[in-house]
């Protein structure tokens, strides 16, 4: 499982013209389910995003999560983190879950981080041709990957 993980000022998904989730200040996270991965993974993210301290304190140095500064997360599916681009110009995403899969693990890591998150978790719609729009605040923007359960 992979995921970009921004803390942001703002951000809000829209799907045909329409937003579908919306927060304030936060973390805007794109996950990607891979073939291979399972709720155990979901659950050991969820819980590292949300225990992740990328938050400036009062002495300006990252020492808070998302829970401490009462922040809120919106969610967005994203297959194309999956992307292999390592033979020729068009990326293949052999490597991306089955879409059934995918959408099961998404949604399961949505209710992994609303059960760890004191504020709001918000998301995007599975599948859908979505647009992300966010104020990355720094910008702060790490990557991560879960494989049998473990960061790496």
């Amino acid at each position: 499982m992979r995921a970009v993980i921004q803390r942001v000022t703002r951000a809000e998904v829209k799907v045909d013209g329409e937003s579908v989730g919306k927060i304030g200040g936060g973390l805007l996270v794109l996950m990607g389910a891979g073939a291979d991965d399972t709720e155990a993974d979901c659950e050991k993210l969820a819980d590292k995003i949300v225990k992740l301290r990328i938050f400036s304190d009062e002495n300006d140095k990252t020492n808070l999560s998302v829970n401490d500064v009462h922040g809120d997360i919106l969610a967005v599916s994203q297959f194309t983190l999956y992307a292999d681009c390592s033979h020729g110009n068009r990326p293949s995403f052999i490597n991306a879950g089955e879409p059934k899969r995918a959408e099961q693990l998404y949604e399961y890591f949505k209710a992994q981080l609303a059960a760890k998150l004191k504020g709001n978790v918000q998301a995007g719609i599975f599948g859908a041709d979505m647009k992300v729009d966010l104020l990355n605040d720094g910008p702060f923007t790490i990557i991560m990957e879960c494989i049998g359960g473990k960061i790496v």
